[in-house]
């Protein structure tokens, strides 16, 4: 199969294993990928399982066409990809192996021997020419080893990927991309988040067109999208609304627990209520569906004075890849001593940033009128941002909105006609209060000073402290007249047309401006309050709160070079050119200093 005219597919379909690396159902097998490049010079990229390898050096062969290979390059040591190096030098023993210098100790653990009379270690940046193709290595540590390397073939604008953007099943699978994606990604990259935006911030530089992983199809089209996804999980933010209730049950009494919380949810219009029996369930569907959605409720028994095994093992799925940035609910069953929703809590305290419901379900044996009466409570308690949003409900003009004002962060929204639009502001501000007026200041150099000095109106979105760096990167580092913000979201609209987030904000206020004061940089809009809401009691996002808890820290130990003060960008290298911009938030040289 051709990628491009110079580079072919190799790579062979399992569909013989049932679970992968022993634990994970993958009904629709597996592909284990294998590039080749064809130029000057030949290299291969990585081998396969041992399962496949005549089957694999088959392909090798034929798609040579009387060629002989000069690189064999592994990206990643795991024997789903790296089983054949051996039996590849026996076939071609002039060839040279190209890997990292981790890598090569691994080699040297899997096969005895470590290619030290006939290989090319390299490390960041490093290039290999193979004639009009040069390929450049990117290090990518824990993702999901510590020798992984990635490759960018900067002729054909191919990034490989290694175990990146890959999926379960197999290639001749006619299955969705995205379901398979992000359970493979939760089940095994998950634990490194960090690693992965590192990688991410890397590739940002990179003009890349076609992406090909280790695992799952090769992607050329609408790469926005999949790099978004990832963007997403890595940064353990919520995918979409919604509530999974994840629940074991004896003899029935916790899962009709269970059952009526769901019903009372969609009831109240939760947007997406998924439910798993965890004894019955796929472990790994329900892992992935805690990190897609933005609440979970977790129910079980008190068993041995600790709680059932199965939810057990789930919660140290959880943990084990940094569960955070969610809401999680209990509800306990005990029929003389419940505790296990104390016991529940004790296992999340090592996750980040988790809101608690207040509403605990305490179930003694059956359900009564007392526990039926907090599972109301707690589908009330987790359905309040959709009982706000609804538009022809309560809460249309909550002055409570106005409380949520301070020195705070903003996104302010707009509309120029022909799209939406949004910026980061900083200074918003109630002047009066009989009536209702406010102040918000924007640069005159932003495209929403423009439209709303046009159009005469705007919405204020007050940011919650749960609100990730993304929305920064959106809402602060883009120009609306460039890019549409909006492009990966589904927004709501308040009655004057404009859109309001669909989350990470409190409250929202719509604005008519009344004055504009000129302030030389800056204009000043002096607006009336046309519709005031409240969507949650979440704390309003502060500019200290960003600086210290939500920008992310530059990883710059032992780096010689320059960081971005406004996004931690790292320059490697000295001097920085004058002419130099951020690929990230397109700001210039004089934004960054020298690290020390």
């Amino acid at each position: 199969m051709f990628i491009t005219n110079d580079v072919k597919y190799i790579g062979v379909n399992d569909h013989k294993v049932d679970l992968f690396e022993g634990q994970y159902k993958v009904p629709n097998g597996m592909s284990y990928n294998s590039y080749l490049i064809m130029d000057q010079k030949i290299a291969v990229m990585d081998t396969v399982d041992v399962n496949f390898t005549h089957e694999w050096l088959d392909n090798l062969q034929n798609a040579l066409q009387g060629r002989s290979p000069d690189y064999l390059i592994v990206q990643h040591m795991e024997p789903d990809h790296s089983a054949n190096i051996v039996n590849f030098i026996k076939a071609y023993p002039n060839a040279t192996v190209v890997s990292s210098e981790k890598a090569f100790t691994m080699m040297n653990n899997f096969f005895g021997n470590d290619f030290a009379q006939n290989r090319i270690v390299v490390g960041e940046g490093s290039t290999l020419s193979l004639g009009k193709h040069t390929l450049t290595f990117v290090t990518a540590p824990m993702v999901h080893w510590p020798e992984v390397i990635v490759t960018y073939d900067a002729y054909d604008k191919i990034l490989f990927s290694a175990d990146g953007f890959g999926k379960f099943g197999a290639l001749d699978a006619n299955e969705d991309w995205l379901n398979e994606a992000r359970r493979y990604y939760i089940g095994i990259v998950g634990k490194y988040g960090v690693q992965v935006q590192a990688l991410l911030k890397k590739a940002a530089t990179l003009d890349i067109q076609i992406i090909c992983p280790l695992h799952g199809p090769v992607l050329s089209e609408n790469l926005a999208y999949y790099i978004n996804k990832y963007d997403i999980w890595s940064s353990y933010q919520p995918e979409e609304e919604g509530t999974v209730i994840a629940y074991t049950s004896v003899y029935g009494n916790t899962k009709k627990a269970a059952t009526m919380l769901e019903n009372e949810l969609k009831l109240k219009g939760c947007s997406k209520v998924v439910v798993h029996d965890l004894a019955r369930c796929d472990m790994a569907e329900a892992v992935s569906d805690a990190f897609k959605y933005g609440k979970l409720v977790l129910a079980t028994t008190t068993y041995n004075a600790d709680i059932f095994p199965f939810m057990r093992e789930y919660i140290d799925h959880l943990t084990e890849r940094n569960f955070q940035n969610r809401t999680v609910a209990f509800i306990e069953n005990g029929s003389w001593a419940p505790v296990a929703a104390k016991v529940m809590r004790s296992m999340l305290e090592k996750s980040k940033k988790l809101n608690y419901a207040q509403t605990t379900v305490t179930v003694r044996s059956g359900l009564n009128e007392s526990s039926k009466e907090q599972i109301k409570e707690l589908a009330q308690e987790l359905c309040l941002e959709y009982t706000v949003a609804n538009q022809n409900g309560e809460g249309q003009n909550d002055v409570g909105a106005l409380f949520n004002i301070g020195y705070g962060l903003y996104v302010v929204t707009s509309n120029d006609g022909k799209k939406d639009n949004g910026l980061i502001v900083n200074t918003v501000s109630q002047v009066t209060d009989t009536p209702n007026r406010i102040a918000v200041t924007i640069n005159k150099a932003n495209y929403s000073h423009h439209v709303i000095k046009q159009t005469g109106k705007m919405n204020v979105n007050c940011l919650t402290v749960d609100a990730p760096f993304n929305v920064f990167e959106v809402f602060g580092f883009k120009s609306g007249r460039n890019v549409d913000k909006f492009a990966n979201c589904e927004p709501l609209r308040s009655a004057n047309g404009l859109v309001f987030l669909p989350r990470y904000i409190n409250s929202f206020m719509s604005l008519k401006v009344e004055q504009y004061i000129d302030l030389d940089t800056h204009g000043m809009f002096i607006c009336s309050v046309t519709q005031m809401r409240v969507l949650s009691d979440a704390q309003t996002m502060t500019y200290t709160y960003y600086q210290n808890n939500v920008k992310p820290k530059p990883q710059t130990d032992g780096t010689k070079g320059y960081v971005c003060k406004i996004c931690g960008y790292v320059y490697e290298g000295d001097p920085l050119p004058d002419d130099f911009i951020c690929p990230l938030c397109k700001h210039g040289a004089n934004d960054f200093e020298k690290i020390k």
